[in-house]
């Protein structure tokens, strides 16, 4: 007979607990956020166009995101290109939705700060 109790007591507790975590109360397990950031070069011998260059890059973009990163991103941006000496490097930020609104958070977090 106690253990009927029991089961009584907590379920409503047990409601209420599912309840707060389904209203937000609780907090809920971060998210994964997948954001990187990638260096590559291509030789700049062979571009002589700005097509040569667009298609040069797009192919070391396509590169990157087949052989360095494990997620498909929805973000690819180019932070810097330079030319040194014979090559054209290129810095690259990768993010996943995630990122995206990690990066967005930090964004709004540095803006607060000025």
């Amino acid at each position: 007979m106690k253990s009927a109790v029991l089961v009584k007591l907590r379920t409503p507790v047990l409601a209420l607990a599912l309840l707060a975590a389904a209203a937000g109360l609780v907090p809920a397990a971060p998210a994964e956020a997948f954001v990187a950031q990638v260096a590559t070069s291509i030789p700049s011998s062979a571009i002589d166009t700005d097509a040569q260059l667009q298609t040069a890059v797009a192919a070391a973009v396509r590169d990157i995101i087949k052989q360095a990163i494990a997620f498909s991103p929805s973000l690819v941006e180019l932070q810097s290109a330079r030319q040194v000496g014979d090559r054209i490097y290129i810095l690259l930020l990768v993010a996943d939705p995630d990122g995206e609104e990690t990066l967005k958070a930090f964004e709004a977090a540095e803006a607060a700060r000025e």
